[in-house]
């Protein structure tokens, strides 16, 4: 069994201590990390290993984005890729020595405010983003696992309102039909999808614009597992951890977890 969690921490050494609590309550084998804004040399690599987590691959950037993917158990980096093309650590790649699964840690940019490439080059540069991701997709020739901040929640149970969301980033048509364009690159399985089916509730973000976003409950699913086929038929379990959003100084984020038979 492989046990897999992705988590959007927003700064990992503020949040360091939720990092902890995550890791001793939930204890996955690979934790994807995604903005975890600072340096590589500067990741909380010595706190990660008193817990356990010993095998470490992490791509920093100063005080903004940065990916990283920790484990108990052996693993070894394999690739770097900058679809953003300019030099931002958005990805990092790592197999997982014991069954050689690959796992792909991405952090999708946001997009700006504004959903128009001509006024806003941040969104321009989302969608040429999941462009090149979608190239790389094609290539694909192993079983792999593709997780992270895809900052798109694409079908319409995945947002509060999906009427009062169609045009704001993260729920237009054209991002949806660019993921949608990137699933089918390689036949990814929507491992959240998978077991909790639409249009059943699924989020993975609230705002923290919105103080009572339990009560409100105006999330989006912008956090993603995805699996190629021969992964996706192994998988066993899948959570979310909702309860995360309620802790102390908590990312906006909630982690997810899915549990392989491998």
């Amino acid at each position: 069994m492989l046990k897999v969690a992705t988590w959007n921490i927003n700064s990992v050494r503020l949040r360091m201590p939720l990092v902890a609590q995550f890791l001793t309550e939930h204890a996955p084998d690979v934790l994807c990390l995604q903005e975890i804004k600072c340096e590589s040399h500067l990741f909380p690599a010595e706190a990660l290993a008193e817990l356990g987590y010993t095998h470490q691959a992490v791509s920093g950037q100063k005080g903004y984005h940065g990916v990283a993917t920790i484990a108990r158990v052996p693993i070894r980096e394999v690739h770097r890729h900058d679809w953003q093309a300019n030099g931002e650590a958005r990805h990092i790649a790592v197999e997982v020595e014991s069954c050689g699964l690959t796992i792909d840690n991405v952090y999708v940019p946001a997009g700006g405010d504004v959903p128009d490439r001509e006024v806003n080059p941040k969104f321009g540069q989302k969608l040429d983003f999941l462009e090149r991701m979608t190239r790389w997709s094609e290539t694909l020739d192993r079983p792999t696992l593709l997780v992270g901040d895809f900052n798109i929640a694409p079908l319409e149970s995945d947002v509060w309102s999906h009427k009062q969301l169609l045009k704001v980033v993260s729920h237009t048509p054209i991002e949806v039909e660019r993921l949608g364009l990137l699933q089918e690159a390689h036949g990814w399985a929507d491992l959240g999808r998978q077991f909790v089916p639409a249009p059943q509730r699924y989020y993975s973000w609230w705002s923290y614009r919105n103080p009572g976003w339990q009560e409100n409950d105006k999330g989006r699913r912008l956090d993603h597992m995805w699996a190629s086929a021969a992964v996706a038929a192994q998988a066993r379990a899948h959570h979310v951890v909702e309860a995360a959003r309620a802790w102390e100084k908590p990312s906006d984020h909630v982690p997810l977890i899915t549990e392989f038979d491998l």
